[in-house]
């Protein structure tokens, strides 16, 4: 197993328990000495969230706590602080560990942020989609270490790579037949194997760009979980968790196992009954559940909580009996930042601080990503005019709308006021390229449409051009008002042609937008983040714009 190098600390003075569920699987009326206790502490979603997570990466609803949290020098305390007195303890990840990452983090190609991860003990980890952000080059970069061969090593000393191992069980690369990375590994605890399986969503190649995806394919999650667990049974061993970037979500907090929904309850019934622990991720919620009689947890999002999952291994049959775990929140009034882990923050913000810290712009009243009812927001409809304004400048065409996707948006800006880059990274930090296309009316009608395919709903942002009204029906369906859509002021025409703008990752049909592949002519035209930030200072101060484009029409 791999054992924590990092110097122990004092015990908080209180942690807030979120949940905690217990897990019988199998007959445990074995005395303690024919057992071993194994303790896994989980995390995912991480997301390069160095710091405590403030403006950007907000928590999710269900997930907002009282107390401040995150920071993973905090993280690496609370994870020490918790191993203490287990001797057999492992600290393993459920995917999106880099990706979409704020300032600190990505300005250095995600270095910081898998050297940190490393120090406070990382072992193993499934491959979520952010992952793959940059293409498998990057990522395998990330595993083995190396400069980037595009800026060379910028960071303050040479980046050596992950000291935990990535597993990709269901990714194949095609120029080999074989997953990129290992499928499965095995750690031995006081003489019984366990068996470590690690996945990520099938549909990871829909949430990447062409490039990202480039050269790989993704399989069934069920089915090669299934297929590694047949293998590691093979070899004798019986103890199975399974690391999965895919999950589901509650309505009333971590313990509301009788409301979880989302993928993850399509994956659990297929699973052979051998796995005894999943550890899920990809939503950014947290929950202990038990499913099909399996322990499934998740830590919900950026290092503000950590999942405390205790196996106890029988002995005669070596495999896991009782599992439990806890939801832990890494509260910034109880839990210390750990002096190795700060130190290593503090040397990179120095080296980006220039960059954060530079005005970008004078916003006069907050810039938020709450909804309307409809689906619009004020922060929503700056972005997609500013890709609008961009576009036009740059290619010197006229354009006639701009769409963004919601789940590009991971920050806001909830303060009036002078704005720097930093703010504006948190907002967009994907670094996608705006894209031109042409498309007919009767395709930017299917974009809108396609809105309404799936849950939950995928409102687009569009430019101050574009009004229309959608009203939702029956069983939690919803759709277009008949002859509501305008651009411009007119009617759309289905036959005509309409210059639109947005990124790279919806033009490959991202997030189920599979109609802006209708699109031709494309032209590229700079960057999001870019966009956003001339937008915002040529017209600084700035006065956002009221709501209105996006109307709910009444239920029939």
């Amino acid at each position: 197993m791999r054992l924590l190098k990092l110097p122990g600390s004092a015990l908080a003075l209180a942690l807030l328990l979120s949940a905690c569920n217990s897990v019988t699987v199998g007959d445990h009326d074995a005395p303690a000495s024919a057992t071993v206790e194994v303790q896994l502490l989980a995390l995912n979603d991480f997301h390069g969230a160095l710091e405590m997570p403030v403006s950007g990466l907000p928590l999710s609803p269900v997930d907002r706590h009282p107390l401040s949290s995150g920071g993973i020098a905090r993280l690496a305390t609370l994870i020490k602080q918790r191993s203490l007195g287990h001797p057999n303890s492992m600290v393993v990840g459920a995917g999106d560990l880099i990706g979409a990452s704020p300032l600190l983090s990505s300005s250095f190609h995600d270095e910081p942020a898998i050297e940190a991860l490393s120090g406070l003990g990382l072992a193993l980890s499934a491959v979520g989609n952010h992952e793959f952000d940059k293409g498998l080059a990057e990522l395998r970069r990330m595993q083995s270490g190396g400069c980037n061969p595009q800026t060379g090593c910028i960071g303050p000393a040479p980046f050596t790579g992950a000291g935990f191992q990535y597993l990709a069980a269901n990714v194949i690369d095609d120029s080999t037949g074989q997953t990129i990375f290992p499928a499965h590994a095995i750690r031995e605890f006081d003489g019984i194997r366990v068996g470590f399986i690690g996945v990520t969503l099938q549909a990871t190649p829909t949430i990447l760009t062409p490039y990202a995806r480039s050269g790989l394919h993704f399989l069934d999650e069920a089915a090669t979980i299934n297929s590694e667990a047949a293998a590691l049974r093979a070899e004798g061993i019986e103890a199975l968790v399974v690391l999965i970037h895919e999950g589901g979500s509650t309505k009333n907090g971590p313990d509301d196992c009788a409301s979880l929904s989302g993928a993850i309850t399509g994956i659990m019934p297929k699973l052979d009954k051998s796995i005894d622990v999943v550890i899920s991720g990809h939503t950014h919620r947290a929950y202990n559940c038990r499913v099909n009689g399996m322990l499934l947890t998740s830590a919900g999002q950026y290092g503000t909580q950590l999942s405390d999952i205790s196996l106890t291994l029988d002995r005669k049959s070596h495999d896991v009996v009782v599992a439990s775990a806890q939801t832990l929140v890494v509260a910034t009034d109880t839990v210390t930042e750990d002096p190795a882990i700060a130190a290593l923050v503090a040397s990179y913000k120095v080296l980006v601080e220039p960059l954060m810290g530079r005005q970008v712009g004078i916003i006069t009243a907050p810039l938020t990503a709450a909804k309307t009812p409809a689906g619009e927001s004020v922060l929503g409809n700056v972005i997609a005019d500013a890709m609008l304004a961009a576009a036009q400048r740059i290619t010197g065409q006229s354009m006639d709308v701009a769409f963004m996707n919601p789940g590009g948006v991971r920050g806001e800006l909830k303060s009036a006021g002078a704005v720097n880059f930093a703010d504006l990274f948190t907002i967009e930090p994907f670094g996608n390229a705006l894209t031109v296309l042409s498309m007919t009316g009767a395709d930017i009608e299917a974009v809108l449409h396609q809105q309404f395919a799936g849950e939950p709903r995928r409102i687009l942002h569009v430019s101050a051009g574009l009004r229309y009204q959608w009203r939702a029906s029956g069983e939690g369906k919803a759709d277009l008002v008949p002859g509501s859509i305008h651009i411009n002021g007119e009617p759309l025409q289905s036959q005509r042609r309409y210059r639109i703008v947005t990124n790279d990752f919806m033009a490959a049909g991202g997030d189920g937008f599979t109609t802006f592949g209708a699109g031709v002519d494309a032209t590229l035209a700079g960057g999001d983040l870019e966009a956003l930030q001339e937008y915002l200072g040529l017209n600084s101060p700035f006065t956002p714009p009221l709501a209105g484009r996006i109307m709910l029409a009444p239920p029939r």
